[in-house]
């Protein structure tokens, strides 16, 4: 069978508009196949040049099929399941930043280039003191960025018409702004001039983004088949659902109308929306989408579910995630109640989506930030509104700190982790290190101490004190209590009754 490439996907030859930090399958299946509809009803003709920010992995895959992948979408429609595949022609390139740094260099300072894409993870965008110019190049994502902007600079002297458009993807707050610190300080410790400071400042917009598509990637029990399908060998292909959203803010540089002329998603009818003010989306998105995964999940797993889509087809699960989004959630939202209302719905609906295999396990990475982050808000927005405890995000800290009780610990994937039991099952719990160590500290405890213990921890609710808030404390410790004695399964049937 013949491996995919251009004469097969019969790609058109397109001058460089985007340089796109990163290769996995998020971008792939989002960012690219945006572009790629984008060429196909409007005239932006750009292609896209993929940069593999760091040393580990190679592209040879991409090489080898000149850069050409197939993307299907899956979901359901109107109640009905639907996929849809496409060839994916509008990546032109992909060079390795470390190994091939010349290229690299040439594609960032090609004179038609208009936007740098990234997602080089949460992490991805920090400042590191040790970071070097003189490397080729600076190990940081924001390092090779200042470095590159500044090969740029020099190379067009200083004209105000090569700034680029960024737009991080990165799953950070105000990641825009946080990328553009991160620049003036490399700026800063590398002493370099004013000049260059001010062609930053006033010629390149920053863009605060948030992004949502749930992307599985390579189909790898699928891949044979698929390829039979297809008529074609395909070692890139790449599985995502059918939503998909682009919420992309414009900087004191660019005016939104601007925006839409560089990046004409609208007139491709692509679900991208350009706003001042990207934070109500988050907010929406964070606390229902994300918040909704970290308040069940946990109790789901201990329940029996392995799957998301399991957990939809449990009907007490599924009244658990719905009550805690309508109920609890939503109330606490600055957004227009009808219109969280409609997003909650097609999260429903996403999770249901049976093409989807999201392991509850793969979510319960690291939740106890995210509960922080994703439930923390809306579980005090409803004790300042209602002056009251609210009943399933309250449950899901019992829930929590259930799933992470053992003192068991384990290595996965050359990293500790702590190994918790379900009816016999051993599960890995994988979390940061302060965080493994308190439970293995305090998991042993009575259910009051152990309540007391993880609620005062301020650390783990950005310095809140959850003890002070009254009643909490009694109800943690009962559920837990209720947990150990008869299971989660017998506990959530009787919440939700």
């Amino acid at each position: 069978m013949q491996r995919l490439n251009k004469s097969i996907t019969k790609a058109v030859d397109r001058p460089v508009k985007v340089l796109q930090f990163g290769e996995g399958n998020f971008l792939r299946a989002f960012v690219d196949y945006m572009f790629d509809v984008t060429n196909e009803k409007t005239d932006f003709n750009g292609g896209v040049v993929i940069v593999k920010p760091i040393e580990f992995g190679n592209l040879d895959r991409f090489h080898e099929q000149e850069c050409q992948y197939t993307l299907q979408l899956r979901g359901i429609e109107n109640g009905e399941p639907k996929k849809v595949t496409r060839q994916i022609t509008t990546v032109v390139d992909a060079v390795a930043a470390i190994d091939d740094y010349d290229k690299y260099v040439e594609y960032g300072t090609c004179e038609t280039l208009k936007v740098i894409v990234s997602n080089t993870t949460e992490a991805g965008i920090v400042f590191d003191e040790t970071d070097k110019f003189d490397a080729k190049p600076p190990k940081t994502y924001p390092g090779k960025l200042t470095k590159l902007l500044y090969e740029r600079y020099k190379k067009f002297d200083g004209a105000a018409d090569k700034g680029l458009v960024l737009i991080p993807c990165e799953l950070i707050a105000d990641n825009g702004i946080e990328l553009k610190k991160c620049i003036h300080q490399f700026i800063e410790l590398w002493g370099l001039e004013e000049g260059f400071k001010n062609w930053v400042d006033e010629t390149c917009s920053f863009c605060p983004t948030l992004v949502d598509r749930i992307v599985p990637g390579y189909p790898r029990d699928e891949a044979e088949a698929l390829c039979e399908e297809f008529g074609y060998e395909d070692q890139l292909i790449d599985v995502g659902e059918l939503f998909g959203l682009w919420v992309i803010e414009a900087d004191k540089n660019i005016s939104l109308d601007d925006l839409k002329k560089v990046l004409p998603f609208d007139k491709a009818g692509l679900p991208v929306v350009f706003t001042e003010d990207h934070h109500p989306y988050k907010e929406r998105k964070v606390r229902i989408l994300n918040g909704s995964h970290t308040s069940f999940v946990l109790a789901s797993f201990l329940a029996g579910n392995d799957l998301v889509k399991q957990s939809m087809d449990d009907a007490v699960i599924r009244k658990y995630m719905e009550e805690t989004l309508f109920d609890e959630v939503i109330p606490t939202l600055s957004l227009p109640e009808e219109e969280c209302k409609e997003f909650a719905n097609a999260v429903i609906e996403r999770f249901q989506n049976p093409y989807i295999k999201h392991k509850l396990l793969d979510i319960s990475l690291n939740s106890v930030s995210k509960w922080e982050a994703r439930c923390l808000p809306s579980f005090l927005g409803y004790v300042k509104k209602f002056n009251k405890l609210p009943k399933y995000l309250t449950f899901s800290i019992a829930a929590l700190m259930s799933f992470y009780a053992t003192q068991k610990e384990g290595e996965v994937n050359g990293g500790r982790c702590l190994v918790g039991d379900r009816d016999g099952e051993e599960y890995f719990i994988r979390d940061d290190q302060a965080v493994l160590d308190f439970f293995v500290e305090n998991s042993s405890k009575n259910p009051e101490e152990f309540a007391k213990a993880y609620l005062g921890h301020t650390k783990f609710f950005g310095g809140e004190d959850l003890t002070k808030i009254d009643g909490l404390v009694d109800a943690v410790a009962g559920y837990i209590a209720d947990i150990r004695e008869r299971g989660m399964k017998a506990v959530v049937g009787d919440l939700t009754k």
